[in-house]
């Protein structure tokens, strides 16, 4: 059974930092393209904000390149996310997601970014 969970939110001010992580179980991270998303208050979609793939390429959405990093840690099987320089605007509900058969994703962790 395919399941994430995402810790390592919390309050945080301007310019602070985060590492938020995704634990998995029921596959290999290391054999999947893997993504994490955000959910800002308010807004019913998520955005896009970075994956990485199976050869270890990784993407960003322009408004976090430069600030953000995802990375894997294969033998914890965990996803992670450094966010550094954080805005007010990064303020949201993290996930991340894996498409293994089905599209998963996991409860998520808050990050809150205000002074």
């Amino acid at each position: 059974e395919v399941q994430l969970v995402e810790s390592g939110g919390g309050l945080v001010q301007p310019g602070g930092s985060l590492r938020p992580s995704c634990a998995a179980s029921g596959f290999s991270v290391s054999r999947y393209s893997m993504t994490w998303a955000r959910q800002a208050p308010g807004k019913g979609l998520d955005e896009w904000v970075s994956s990485i793939t199976s050869d270890g390429s990784t993407y960003y959405a322009d408004s976090v390149k430069g600030r953000f990093t995802i990375s894997r840690d294969n033998a914890k099987n965990t996803l992670y996310l450094q966010l550094n320089s954080l805005k007010t605007e990064d303020t949201a509900m993290y996930y991340c997601r894996v498409v293994v058969g089905s599209d998963y994703r996991g409860l998520g962790t808050r990050v809150t970014v205000s002074s």
